[in-house]
């Protein structure tokens, strides 16, 4: 999957550095940040919408239409998948790593 993810955001790279005509990644670019920030937050319910009905192409659909806004938010944060990739490895060598609940949290 990393190589998937790596290349996908070289693209987006790319798109940043030589803007084309017609592209959605540019368009994005050239929207902002509240523009891409928009997309994820959307992306983001319409996941969440597609796994709790239990639609599970919908759910796999959804969720790479996810990656790729976050992607694009990345590229533009300057955040790129080998710093998150490297962050994930150090937090799944931690054991017991739960965090402690608010009484709240127990409700959801």
């Amino acid at each position: 999957m990393n190589d998937v993810i790596n290349g996908l955001y070289d693209v987006i790279l790319q798109r940043q550095q030589n803007p084309q005509e017609g592209s959605y990644t540019c368009y994005l670019f050239s929207k902002g940040i509240d523009k891409i920030l928009k997309k994820c937050a959307e992306e983001c319910g319409e996941v969440i919408i597609a796994a709790k009905n239990g639609q599970n192409e919908d759910t796999v659909e959804e969720i790479c239409d996810l990656c790729y806004h976050v992607l694009v938010m990345m590229a533009q944060q300057g955040i790129t998948p080998q710093q998150v990739q490297t962050v994930l490895e150090e937090r799944r060598k931690k054991i017991g790593n739960l965090k402690q609940m608010h009484v709240s949290d127990h409700n959801t």
